[in-house]
């Protein structure tokens, strides 16, 4: 296939009204990035081919995000909501190959597969005319019939157009589609609304390509795998099922979950071998995780990198911009952010360690805190290897422990220190015999005095 002879069109142009949102339908998360993104990274480009998206008026949000993955990708607008047949007729205007493959899939599909519609495509070039994705539905209800004659596809009956014989079909069609772009243009000018919804049905392209001799057929997938989104319920469904996939194939790659379902991934977690994750732990987009890492429960990673043999939390905050050194520990109600922990080095608990390196070998005291932040600016605490900063301590930025020095637990520490030096940087402490005694003696008899006794 060469580099243009195949286009795709993603149809985004739905409102998505029933997901009562002011954020355009496509836009939802899965998984940390927007249905859309999943869709695009499946099917966009594919083969080096060109991909088309169709919008309605007023979606500028839609196709602004495509072009920050996609920047090549076309855009089509879809004027008037007339079905997914008048939206490939929108975008028809871009497919400019007539020996190539056009595939059709959508924008709030996010758990289609990229090898799936590889194999649609394939197909479609080398043996039909018209590919389409079916499924063995559980429930039917709602859903495309494909009518078959042996490995021959008839037609597709949409839910509200079938019979009841045709009801009680389990093969249902699950979107995306896959035709040789030659017949494109008569199969759209063979479309009518003559239908129960009086729309354009994308899926009468079956029974016209059958009627002018063309060979259709279904490539089946798992009814999981085409899940679509038009509620917050089918966002969340959806979004289960994407973790159950990531999940899955972490596991497969030789990670261990003590608890599987309370771990939730993003699209790009990436994890070595023989890490080990505990219960309730979430990884935000951006986490790499290196080989025999711990991840102990209840801790939050987002936009960090940490190294093998490390152990974080639990109950640690690993904010973005954070790389966790070699067998570095980042112990419990542990903060890091934008914060480089060297090999080694340990934050065992109680800390907050923001815009900040800390050394290999270093160990920071629970209770410490880099105050790297004046109201208008961030600035900078180095602390060097091999340093031990007491439990307590307040690191004022910018400011530079050197290696191997000492801070005194309870200091709040304004100036560089050297290397391997004692710094203490706290008031003097006062003592004054039989005070307390004499407050209490004083405030109790002003008490009584006040109570009447």
């Amino acid at each position: 296939m060469t580099s243009k002879a195949l286009t795709t069109i993603i149809l985004a142009a739905g409102k998505g009204t029933r997901m009562k949102s002011r954020l355009p339908k496509v836009l939802h998360p899965i998984a940390g990035r927007p249905m859309l993104g999943h869709v695009l990274a499946a099917a966009g480009a594919l083969e080096g081919g060109e991909t088309v998206l169709v919008v309605g008026p007023g979606m500028e949000a839609v196709s602004d995000y495509a072009h920050t993955l996609l920047p090549a990708a076309k855009i089509a607008i879809q004027e008037q909501q007339l079905g997914t047949g008048d939206a490939v007729r929108s975008a028809s205007a871009h497919v400019i190959h007539d020996d190539g493959v056009v595939l059709v899939t959508f924008g709030d599909a996010p758990l289609v597969r990229r090898e799936t519609l590889v194999g649609m495509v394939e197909r479609c070039r080398d043996e039909s005319d018209i590919v389409i994705l079916g499924f063995e539905a559980a429930d039917p209800t709602g859903y495309g019939r494909i009518v078959t004659d042996g490995d021959k596809v008839l037609r597709i009956v949409e839910h509200k157009d079938a019979s009841e014989q045709e009801r009680a079909i389990r093969l249902c069609f699950g979107g995306p589609m896959a035709v040789r772009a030659g017949h494109l243009s008569s199969l759209l000018a063979k479309l009518t609304s003559n239908n129960a919804q009086g729309e354009f049905y994308l899926t009468d392209f079956v029974a016209h390509g059958r009627a002018a001799g063309l060979d259709c057929s279904a490539l089946i997938c798992p009814e999981s795998d085409i899940q679509g989104v038009n509620s917050r319920a089918d966002l969340a469904a959806a979004e289960a099922s994407m973790q159950s996939r990531l999940r899955a194939d972490a596991m497969t790659g030789g990670v261990t979950f003590l608890d599987p379902d309370t771990v939730y991934l993003s699209f790009d977690t990436s994890f070595g071998e023989d890490v080990t994750v505990g219960q309730n732990v979430v990884f935000a987009p951006g986490c790499r995780i290196a080989s025999g890492a711990t991840i102990k429960a209840f801790s939050h990673l987002e936009g960090a990198e940490v190294g093998e043999g490390a152990e974080i939390g639990p109950f640690a905050r690993i904010r973005p911009g954070s790389s966790i050194g070699r067998k570095a520990k980042v112990g419990n109600f542990v903060e890091t952010k934008k914060a480089k922990i060297e090999d080694g080095a340990k934050i065992s608990h109680l800390s907050y360690i923001g815009d900040a390196r800390v050394g290999a070998g270093a160990n920071i005291g629970a209770g410490t805190i880099t105050c790297n932040y004046d109201g208008y600016n961030k600035f900078f605490t180095d602390i060097g290897a091999g340093a031990f900063v007491g439990s307590n301590s307040s690191l004022v930025a910018p400011v530079k422990i050197g290696d191997g020095a000492y801070l005194g637990s309870g200091s709040v520490v304004t100036k560089d220190v050297g290397a391997d030096a004692l710094a203490v940087a706290r008031g003097k402490q006062i003592e004054k015999p039989g005070w307390a005694a004499a407050f209490r003696a004083k405030n109790e008899g002003i008490k009584k005095a006040s109570s009447g006794d």
